[in-house]
């Protein structure tokens, strides 16, 4: 007994296998050809300068004293000391930074994405916004330096890098938790509404946790961004080879400032001071960028929203 296929059997059924032509093939594998060589262009400059800082700071790196001592002790040609004033200074100017660059970052990405929303305020901060992010980082220095110093006399600090730093690390934070913000789904926003949620209340507990891994993810690129810039440590603040904890007073170092100052004073010939402390100094900033990063993205995914 023969048994023929209805119309919509029929239509339903999947079409019949097609041959891939050997064009088609052809294209496929140069694509993914030109695709690989673009990856390998792209990583090749950044794993030869990996290899290059490891290489060249891996000197200093291994000793408890680069850690834990400063400059203060020794002569600027003199082997010994350490960094531990550097980082120090690094990291309290890139605190100090955060806290002031993060709540002002993230209420301006609160307000674009959803109260802003195609209102002239909004594509004037969106428009202000692109314009920082341009703003070169001498720009800043110089802008902090006439109005922190020259108009309301006081003195160079760690705390004026700061908010040098703070022009500069604004945008980003602004554009990274702006993006973040805009994937969460409308639908949970609508469901919080629907049972009587207020709008703010609906921001702080659906919105904000469910873009808060990538929003911390941002802060960290925008930090790391901060922490290497060189420009506002040589307009704002004077280099010292002494522990400084006073963020407002008095000079104080960090790791860029100390590569700049240690270029300037010493001999860069290779295995001189002068030359394994600017390198051992670049390693170091490299891993404590590494580290906040990896700290980061271990927060990241234990604040990201579970599956159920």
């Amino acid at each position: 007994m023969t048994t023929t296929l209805s119309e919509t059997e029929q239509l339903a059924s999947p079409p019949a296998f097609q041959h891939v032509s050997t064009g088609r093939k052809a294209k496929n594998a140069l694509a993914t050809v030109l695709v690989w060589l673009s990856f390998l262009i792209a990583v090749a400059p950044l794993v030869w300068v990996l290899y290059t800082v490891i290489a060249n700071g891996i000197k200093r790196i291994p000793y408890s004293n680069w850690w834990g001592q400063d400059f203060g002790s020794v002569l600027s040609d003199e082997v010994g000391g350490g960094v531990l004033h550097a980082i120090i200074g690094t990291l309290e100017q890139g605190l100090m930074c955060a806290i002031i660059s993060v709540p002002l970052g993230l209420l301006v990405a609160i307000y674009l994405v959803e109260y802003g929303r195609n209102t002239r305020l909004a594509k004037i901060t969106t428009f202000m916004v692109d314009i920082l992010s341009g703003v070169p980082s001498i720009v800043a220095a110089l802008f902090i330096y006439a109005l922190w110093i020259t108009t309301l006399g006081l003195p160079r600090s760690g705390f004026a890098v700061s908010l040098a730093l703070v022009l500069l690390m604004i945008p980003v934070v602004v554009r990274s938790s702006e993006e973040m913000l805009r994937i969460v789904p409308d639908d949970l926003r609508e469901a919080s509404y629907a049972l009587g949620v207020p709008k703010w209340k609906t921001i702080m507990k659906i919105v904000l946790p469910t873009a808060l891994s990538g929003i911390i993810s941002g802060v960290m690129m925008a930090l790391a961004r901060v922490m290497g810039e060189t420009a506002p440590l040589l307009v704002l603040v004077g280099y010292s080879a002494y522990v400084n904890w006073d963020l407002f007073g008095d000079n104080q170092a960090s790791l860029p400032l100390l590569m700049n100052t240690e270029r300037a004073t010493n001999s860069m010939e290779p295995g001189s001071v002068g030359f394994d402390r600017i390198w051992g100094a670049a390693l170091t900033l490299v891993l404590i960028i590494a580290l906040i990063n990896l700290i980061a993205t271990v927060v990241s995914r234990l604040v990201a929203p579970k599956k159920k």
